[in-house]
Order: structure tokens, then C-alpha cells, then sequence
């Protein structure tokens, strides 16, 4: 459920902007989208309507029919990779049921706008909610992921008391792609870090008119979260993290070698070693290629369905809460609205890039310098993350910590897994918060 249309609307009137894809062999990407004409100091804030034309869809639809499969893995198990069955499922699904005006018309009935923030266009959902004193909050997705993970978790979150919440906790969410993702533009020069972006969210937040507000984030997310507390610009109230930097310095390298654990851990510091152990040392090479080589893979992934669906649903299948069979959390719906996202965007590449870009241990307290943030901190672990982290550890990574909680489900996609739960843990990390917010005269008077 959504806060009906009356509480979506604009407080202004702003021109139309839709997004139309070209198709053309003199193109860079498979699909460019035409975006209005803005300079690069435009602060304007226009809506936003996406339109993929349906030549864009026959295309995929042709090249998945054409797949050049290769043969079958020699094991029985997952050990080298994505399974031919699994994949052919899934594509024989995509090219032939799998519809994607469906989630077109979802986001499209939701609040969408594009601003220009140095020199990029960002664009973002931004959904007000009816209760007044709503605490602003930014959610940022991550990689194989995108702005569509929190789609159901907006009614949770804007509308707390139509689904068991209190009037009080309610949030306006504001969910900007990643530039590079998304309907966000492709940035032309190199530059785009964690950091970078991080200082585009506060410009975003402050352009919306709020004074104050807090971040959320899982993967891509969190190393903006934290960049973002590190910076600790004014209004920054807190961060919510939900895959924290918590290595401790001194197991950094043992952990990425595969040394055994060393003596003198406690059982949930052993199992998190053990777990990022065996992820640097046998499913880590994904980020490996993408960190030394975005280019390279990405010819492959922007020209191939089958090659960018293996690609990032290999990801999806094991980072998911699922015991391996993702769709029974998501929907195969779900995870192909995903893909097809960034498809048709042509964004495989320029997502990529922003590995590229970061090129750090985002599981590495030292790393991600997460003991100079001060502002408040707050983490939930969720059991089928890539790695459950200690409390023990988390609490000497983040000093400022005030709010710390094991869930009981969910994994790396956690609001797109459990956006009810995921909903809850934010009301529940970000009420102390409040009475901070309170504080603050907050007088929002744009989209």
C-alpha cells in the first residue's frame, strides 16, 4: 500500500520529462535514453516518466532467442559457476513471459524526478509521506541491485500504521540511483567515487529542502553511507547500515591469503573469518574483474543477455536469504525487472566502472576510516548476508554506534528481500534520532 496519489504530487509545477531509448549501431550502449536539455549548474528538479520504446524490448527479446549457449558444466553442482539449466530457465522465461510494462507502470504511478548535480543527472523516487514531522531518509542500493530493491518498501516505511507501525516513525524517502545506474546518466569522466557521490546526496537532500535527515544503505550503499557519515555534512542526523566495514586491521590480510582462523576468536567472530575467507578466496573474482577491468567485461555484458544474466544472477542466487533458489523470495518477476532495468539502460558497464572507482575492502574497518565517523551510527545484521558481522567487531569499527541487531531473515538484498522487517529495523535504528530531528525546523518545499 502507498500513500494515495493526493500525497505524491508536487508542490510546484515543473515541465514534463520522459525517457525515450534510441536504438542504432552507432551508439555506444545498446539502448541511449534522450533527457532534457539541462547545463551543468542547472539545480532544477523535473519529474520524470519512463517510456521504454518497444523496439528496445523486441531487441532483447531476439537476442535472447539467438543465445550462443555453451556447453554444460562437467559437475553437478554450482562449483563452476552458473548452471546451464538454471539459466536457460531463466532466459526461456525472459524472452517469452516475463513482462516488463508491468514494472514500467509501478514506477511510473510512484513520484519520479531528475536533477543535475555536478554535471550528472540523478535521477530519483521521491515519496512524501501524509504524516507530518516524517523523518527524511536517503536509501541507496547497490551492485547487482538497484533503485527497485526498496519499491516495497516505501508503503512500510511512508506509511508506518497500514502496516503495524506508529504514525510517529514515519519516513519521506528519497531513492536516487547511483550514477552510472539506473535512469541516472553514465558519468564521461573519471572522478565518480563513493565520496563523490556521497556529497551529491547531501546537494540532493538540501535541493529537496531538508535541513535535516539520515542514509540507509546495503553494499554500494554503505560505502556511501559511510563515506557520507565521514563527511558528516550539517543535517546529517545518522546513518543505518545493513553490510557494516567491520574487519578488524590485524585480520585483514589472513583472511584475504585464507590463513586459518587465528586462536582467541569467539564463535561469531570465527564464522564471519571463515565467511569472508571462503568469499575472497572463491566468489570474489566478480569484483576482481570489475575493480581492474570494468571495460573489458563490460563488452560482454552490454551486448549479451545471457552473459549479463549469469553475471549478476549468480550474485542474486547467492547472496540472497533463498538456500539458493532466490525466486522464492523475490519473484523471478522481480529479479528480471532487475536485469531488464539495466538492460535497457545499457548501464552494465558504467556500473562496473564505479568497482573501478572505489577499488577498496569495503569489509575493512581500516579501509573504509569508519573510526573517524562521529555522527550516530546504526547496523542490522541480517543472517544471509555475505557475512555476518560481530557485534564484537562492529562496535570497535564504528565508535559512534548506538543501535546494533541480529534480524531473524533476510540476506545482502535485505529491502527487497524483507521490506517489511527491513522497514521495521529502520523505524526502530532511527527513533532515538528523532527527538535530534526535532530540533530542527524542517520546511520541505520541493518535489
Amino acid at each position: 500500500m502507498f500513500p494515495a496519489p493526493h500525497a505524491l504530487r508536487p508542490r510546484r509545477t515543473l515541465a514534463a520529462w520522459s525517457v525515450a531509448a534510441v536504438l542504432g549501431t552507432s551508439l555506444l550502449s545498446m539502448a541511449g535514453f534522450a533527457q532534457a536539455a539541462a547545463t551543468a549548474d542547472d539545480a532544477s528538479i523535473r519529474p520524470f516518466h519512463v517510456a521504454v520504446p518497444e523496439s528496445a524490448l523486441v531487441d532483447l527479446r531476439t537476442r535472447i532467442a539467438q543465445t550462443r549457449w555453451p556447453d554444460q558444466e562437467t559437475v553437478t553442482d554450482t562449483s563452476q559457476g552458473m548452471q546451464l539449466a538454471t539459466l536457460q530457465s531463466l532466459l526461456n522465461y525472459w524472452g517469452n513471459g516475463y513482462d516488463w510494462r508491468k514494472v514500467e507502470k509501478t514506477l511510473n504511478d510512484l513520484p519520479q524526478f531528475v536533477t543535475t548535480i555536478d554535471g550528472v543527472e540523478v535521477q530519483f523516487i521521491h515519496v512524501r509521506s501524509r504524516q507530518p514531522n516524517a523523518m527524511p531518509l536517503v536509501l541507496t542500493h547497490g551492485w547487482p541491485g538497484s533503485p527497485l530493491e526498496f519499491i516495497k518498501a516505501i508503503g512500510p516505511l511512508t506509511d508506518p500504521t497500514a502496516y503495524g507501525g506508529r504514525a510517529e516513525d514515519a519516513f519521506d524517502v528519497v531513492i536516487p540511483a547511483i550514477p552510472g545506474y539506473g535512469f541516472s546518466s553514465k558519468p564521461v569522466q573519471p572522478g565518480w567515487n563513493p565520496d563523490r557521490v556521497a556529497r551529491a546526496w547531501d546537494v540532493l537532500m538540501k535541493r529537496l529542502g531538508y535541513t535535516h535527515y539520515v542514509s540507509q544503505g546495503g553494499d554500494h550503499g554503505s560505502v556511501i553511507s559511510d563515506a557520507l557519515a565521514r563527511q558528516a555534512p550539517p543535517g546529517l542526523l545518522g546513518i543505518h547500515l545493513d553490510m557494516p566495514a567491520t574487519i578488524p586491521p590485524e585480520l585483514v590480510k589472513g583472511i584475504n591469503v585464507g590463513d586459518p582462523a587465528p586462536a582467541g576468536l569467539g564463535v561469531s567472530e570465527r564464522r564471519a573469518y571463515d565467511q569472508l575467507s571462503t568469499f575472497f578466496g572463491r566468489n570474489a573474482a566478480y569484483g576482481a574483474m570489475m575493480v581492474t577491468r570494468p571495460q573489458t567485461i563490460g563488452y560482454a555484458l552490454t551486448d549479451s543477455p545471457a552473459g549479463m544474466a549469469a553475471w549478476m544472477y549468480e550474485k542474486i542466487t547467492e547472496w540472497t536469504d533463498s538456500n539458493g533458489h532466490p525466486e522464492a523470495v523475490l519473484g523471478r518477476d522481480a529479479i528480471l525487472d532487475d536485469l531488464t532495468l539495466y538492460w535497457v539502460t545499457g548501464t552494465s558497464t558504467s556500473a562496473a566502472r564505479f568497482y573501478w572507482e572505489n577499488n577498496n575492502n569495503n569489509f575493512s574497518a581500516a579501509a573504509q576510516k569508519t573510526a573517524s565517523i562521529k555522527v550516530p551510527v546504526a547496523v542490522t545484521v541480517f543472517p544471509g548476508e555475505i557475512y555476518r558481522a560481530p557485534e564484537s567487531w562492529t562496535r570497535r569499527a564504528y565508535p559512534s554506534l548506538y543501535y546494533f541487531h541480529e534480524a531473524a531473515k533476510g540476506g545482502h538484498f535485505a529491502a527487497w528481500e524483507q521490506p517489511q522487517l527491513f522497514a521495521e529495523e529502520l523505524r526502530a535504528a532511527f527513533r532515538p534520532l528523532r527527538r535530534d530531528a526535532s530540533k530542527v525546523a524542517a520546511a520541505p518545499a520541493s518535489p
